[in-house]
């Protein structure tokens, strides 16, 4: 039984992995995590052009999707619905135009009305038909559901204590002690406005700071073709990653007492003036106001 720990870049990120009580070697667990990394970035990334993703923004017509797909696309379009259409694949489009693109020009041109799901594309598992070609962008629940894939994998390899941090966002299974986790000020990332505590479960951020430009961040609402900027920031607990994920970005679309109805978390959102929201359960203590 060994501890290890992994440290890599991929999809555009840093990677830290922390492994505890492994009966598996560190070179055989980071060709696992790494080839399956691959598989999933070849599928959902936008900004490579050998991917899935890339061909049905070329080309209309039939698409196959592997079987990590079926959960994705079910939380999309539930999410799709629960945010009267604010969260959305189609918001690849509006991204690419923005200048957030495959070039990361970060240099903004005509930005287009969103159109329905309905007139570009239609899922019936496994097969995507796609009626328009079409830029997807799957950056808003990616990265939290590539975490709980990884953890899958350690979890066949017999890891059943274990920390992911992908970028910030954070899954942790069975620490002995929990672990404190900073909420970076997105005015001064030198600084915290508080801390959480975790020893099982996940913790996901957003924030607009990290990837802005012109007048955009990384989060753009379809309906008003503009980046949120009464929140600077928002943290979401779950049990997974995906759900983490999901909050930490809906929540500046749509008010946490929409998503309670259909989720279970904890959360905190930072506002411009630095005021605060935090659910009553949070994990964790906070050093800015209510």
């Amino acid at each position: 039984m060994t501890n290890f720990s992994l440290n890599f870049e991929a999809i555009g990120t840093r990677w830290n992995i922390d492994c505890f009580d492994s009966k598996t070697s560190k070179e055989k667990i980071l060709e696992i995590i790494k080839k399956r990394i691959e598989e999933f970035d070849k599928t959902y990334s936008r900004f490579r052009k050998d991917s899935l993703v890339w061909k049905i923004s070329q080309k209309d017509g039939e698409y196959e999707f592997p079987k990590d797909s079926k959960k994705f696309f079910n939380l999309y379009e539930k999410l799709y619905e629960i945010t009267d259409g604010a969260f959305t694949l189609l918001i690849g489009n509006t991204l690419d135009e923005a200048g957030y693109d495959s070039n990361y020009s970060l240099k903004p041109w005509k930005i287009n009305e969103v159109p329905r799901v309905s007139e570009i594309y239609s899922f019936d598992y496994p097969i995507l038909t796609v009626k328009k070609p079409y830029i997807l962008d799957f950056g808003g629940l990616g990265k939290g559901y590539l975490i709980d894939i990884i953890a899958e994998l350690l979890v066949q390899n017999n890891i059943n204590s274990f920390c992911i941090n992908g970028g910030g966002d954070i899954l942790l299974r069975n620490l002995k002690k929990p672990l404190r986790i900073g909420l970076e000020n997105p005015k001064d990332f030198k600084e915290v406005i508080g801390v959480a505590e975790i020893k099982s479960g996940s913790f996901c951020a957003s924030s607009g700071s990290r990837r802005s430009w012109d007048k955009f961040h990384h989060i753009i609402n379809p309906h008003t073709l503009s980046s949120p900027k009464n929140i600077l920031s928002t943290w979401g607990v779950a049990k997974d990653a995906l759900t983490a994920d999901a909050i930490a970005t809906c929540l500046f679309l749509i008010p946490k007492e929409k998503l309670l109805k259909y989720f279970k978390f904890e959360s905190v959102v930072l506002y411009e003036d630095f005021s605060i929201s935090k659910s009553n359960k949070f994990p964790g203590e906070i050093f800015t106001k209510n």
